[in-house]
């Protein structure tokens, strides 16, 4: 009896797993926050933290086999990366499994700003409140972000402030790995001094405070534009007397010189 191997090809049929596509490919963020990025000190790493306002979208769709959250980051006047800013929570019912996308990691900018948390827990509030007992997939972390250590500690703090749990397969902390973990264990909370939700009434208000601060501010300037204007006028009126004053006394030291010398 002779065994035939099996050709590469009919291999590679027998172990591709089937593609599952998924609903809701094109939707988009229906619902609107605004958020306020408190100012911070200079990081090294990140550099300056000023005073932001950035745009949170979301859209969720509930559906008997699958359902999802999709979360997205506007930044005025900036463009980002496709794969930036961005966060899709993925319901299977099926398999009472949820899954985090993109893939390639949460990527949000600007970065080290607490924005990557507020994200992450909306999508895990809003998970925990609806299947607490359905289990997280686990999924191998980017080994290009384990290249520099601060940023390695930082993700992987991240992480864990969520309530997952990462470990490493080397000693080098290279090839990282995040464990299932069960979407009732996981912590939807984030940094509240850093990013603060803003309703429409506060941003009302602090526009007309801006407002209102700009007018006081003009009317200061012009007030110290006058005194200036003042002031100059004075000067030039001193520097006239002045003048007048030293010619004077020149035409006086002249006239003493010359009866002086006439004598």
């Amino acid at each position: 009896m002779t065994d035939t191997p099996a050709s590469p090809d009919t291999t590679a049929e027998t172990e591709a797993a089937p593609v599952v596509e998924l609903p809701w490919a094109d939707v988009h963020v229906e619902h609107r926050r605004l958020l306020r990025l408190a100012p911070l000190q200079t990081d090294r790493t990140t550099g300056a933290r000023p005073l932001r306002f950035v745009e949170f979208g979301y859209a969720h769709r509930l559906g008997k086999e699958h359902s999802l959250m999709r979360m997205s980051i506007t930044l005025p006047g900036q463009r980002v990366h496709k794969e930036q800013n961005h966060l899709d929570v993925w319901v299977d019912h099926g398999t009472q499994r949820v899954h985090f996308g993109p893939d390639s990691g949460l990527q949000i900018e600007p970065m080290n700003r607490g924005l990557g948390r507020f994200v992450a827990a909306q999508g895990i509030h809003w998970a925990k409140q609806r299947w607490p007992g359905y289990t997280v997939d686990g999924t191998d972390l980017n080994n290009k972000d384990a290249l520099n250590e601060d940023t390695r500690l930082r993700r992987d703090h991240f992480l864990r402030m969520q309530g997952f749990d990462v470990v490493y397969a080397d000693a080098q902390h290279l090839k990282g790995h995040v464990k299932e973990v069960r979407v009732g264990d996981l912590l939807g909370d984030w940094n509240a001094e850093k990013v603060q939700r803003v309703d429409i009434i506060e941003a009302a208000q602090m526009l007309q405070q801006a407002e209102q601060n700009l007018a006081e501010q003009e009317v200061k300037l012009k007030q110290h534009e006058e005194r200036v204007s003042q002031y100059r006028r004075e000067d030039a009126g001193l520097r006239f007397t002045i003048t007048c004053l030293v010619a004077f006394a020149v035409f006086q030291a002249g006239l003493l010189i010359w009866i002086a010398t006439q004598r």
